[in-house]
């Protein structure tokens, strides 16, 4: 027969059990938190939104623009510069920005605009500069096959890289300033969220991990042939 004192002796081992047992869940709890923050304070990689992954790769295309700036500038002054940088340059043009960049525009954000008929004058003219945007690479990309230029290659290759740049930079700025924006206010987040995870995956296939990043590099060895890699130079004296 169980006596008093077993009874409070049952009680208090029950009491120190839930004890320990609370104790231990609130420990593997400290522990998930603090690795949790572990991670976020040694780089763990955030998702990057839509359009901040575009308006980063518009990022790159300005300092393209800047490279066919140079350039210009060079064949106007009859100046020898490494006519390359050029040919490189194109070739980012098309395989990132118009091969990549713009189709993801094209697949994933026009559509929804004209579906939901907002802003589809905007959407119209931006999908007729993608087009002629590939037609001037291709004449770009042409003309600078040619070892020596003629003086009319010349003269239609600075046209050329003069109404690129015309074109894309108030391009570029009409899409961070109206189309992005709009953009987020448009879908879910949850439809927002997935979209970024499905341009990573996109940019992954094409270009491999960090494929962004690459073709930066690939920028900056074009500006340093030119000399305009350092920023310092940009300072208004």
């Amino acid at each position: 027969m169980e006596t008093q004192s077993d009874q409070y002796g049952n009680i208090s081992k029950r009491k120190d059990f839930i004890k320990t047992g609370l104790i231990t869940i609130a420990g593997i709890a400290t522990l998930t938190v603090l690795s949790e923050c572990k991670g976020k304070e040694e780089g763990e990689e955030k998702e990057v939104s839509p359009p901040e992954d575009l308006m980063q790769e518009h990022g790159l295309l300005n300092r393209v623009l800047l490279i066919y700036d140079t350039c210009k500038i060079h064949l106007v002054n009859k100046e020898s510069f490494p006519m390359e940088a050029i040919t490189n340059a194109a070739g980012i043009v098309r395989t990132f920005v118009e091969d990549y960049h713009e189709k993801q525009e094209e697949n994933y954000l026009f559509p929804r605009f004209e579906k939901a008929n907002q802003l589809t004058d905007l959407v119209q003219t931006l999908r007729q500069q993608h087009k002629a945007g590939r037609i001037v690479t291709d004449q770009i990309t042409q003309i600078t096959k040619t070892k020596s230029l003629a003086d009319t290659e010349t003269q239609k290759l600075i046209e050329l890289l003069t109404a690129f740049n015309t074109m894309y930079r108030p391009h570029e700025a009409r899409e961070d300033t109206v189309l992005f924006p709009a953009f987020r206010k448009l879908v879910s987040q949850h439809e927002y969220d997935s979209l970024g995870e499905e341009f990573e995956d996109n940019e992954h296939k094409l270009f491999g991990e960090g494929g962004f990043e690459t073709m930066v590099v690939k920028v900056a060895e074009i500006e340093k042939s030119l000399g305009i890699y350092e920023l310092a130079q940009f300072t208004p004296k």
